[in-house]
């Protein structure tokens, strides 16, 4: 991998060299590096592009690292991620997407990682998408995440996008049996004439089941941003679905809710607001001795946190 590859790699997956455990990189569509342990597996599909990745049940302490990065200008690609989790495991998933464009074509990477999550069992997925390139074309992601969730288990789920990236659409779904739980942070932030769209779909099918999902976005410049939620309660449940958002300069954001109880049990809480920054407080930071410009920064940083 060049020093281009290598920084989109630490941008999104944090990663300064190969990680132990399990792990698939990917760079410019060709798989560059691929990890297996004892517990978890990593197999090419036949059929599509993409990878089945297989966690054995009662799999603990274990991570796998999953990271895309294009640098390519042009390139577009597709790809389907499937995960097998059994039953009682303990696992850690880290995603991610970074893509430099330095040239005048689009570039594009659209993915599908679709979870089948085991009973009992307890998983962690992060994702960050990152862009940079001085390039006029576009950096473009369209993530896709379908999740099946058995008795009692339990995903948390965090997203991050904060620079880089011109277009995307980011689709969550979930099915969730009884005493399952989900917990969904998204952190989001589009600059320029960027363009971002979210939508989750929560079915809480199970008994006990519940969801918990939170955006925190800024948007600003000419950007735009939708925010979609729909959560729907089909048995005693609890669902919560939350977006705070900051606007700024000539941006627009949309938020639009949508709960559904089918159920005498389901309790169901949709919050959202968007503002702007308040006055007292670039004041007060400047107050300290910032300036305007790095108050406002401090505060967004802040939001983001």
């Amino acid at each position: 991998m060049d020093a281009i590859q290598k920084n989109l790699l630490e941008q999104v997956a944090g990663l300064h060299e190969m990680p132990t455990g399990a792990f698939n990189i990917r760079a410019n569509g060709q798989s560059v590096g691929r990890s297996t342990t004892a517990h978890i597996d990593i197999v090419t599909k036949d059929e599509k592009q993409g990878i089945d990745i297989v966690i054995k049940p009662g799999t603990k302490k274990e991570s796998v690292h999953i990271p895309v990065v294009l640098s390519q200008s042009g390139l577009t690609e597709m790809v389907y991620n499937d995960f097998h989790v059994g039953d009682d495991c303990d696992v850690t998933i880290v995603a991610g997407c970074g893509i430099h464009n330095s040239g005048a074509k689009d570039s594009r990477h659209d993915g599908i990682h679709t979870f089948y999550i085991g009973k009992n069992s307890h998983v962690k997925y992060v994702e960050k998408h990152y862009g940079s390139g001085e390039g006029t074309g576009e950096r473009i992601m369209n993530p896709q995440t379908i999740i099946h969730m058995e008795e009692n288990s339990y995903l948390e789920m965090e997203t991050v996008q904060i620079k880089g990236v011109d277009s995307t659409k980011r689709a969550t779904s979930a099915v969730l049996a009884d005493g399952a739980k989900l917990v969904v942070t998204e952190k989001l932030m589009t600059h320029g004439k960027q363009y971002a769209e979210t939508s989750f779909h929560v079915d809480l099918n199970g008994a006990g089941s519940s969801a918990n999902v939170i955006s925190r976005a800024v948007a600003r410049d000419d950007s735009r941003q939708l925010f979609l939620a729909k959560m729907n309660g089909n048995n005693k449940c609890a669902g919560h679905s939350e977006c705070d958002a900051i606007i700024m300069d000539n941006a627009k954001i949309s938020a639009i809710p949508e709960i559904t109880a089918n159920s005498l049990d389901a309790e169901l809480i949709h919050e959202a607001a968007i503002g702007k920054i308040a006055g007292e407080q670039i004041v007060k930071l400047m107050t300290l001795g910032l300036t305007e410009a790095e108050a406002e920064a401090q505060i967004v940083n802040g939001f983001l946190k």
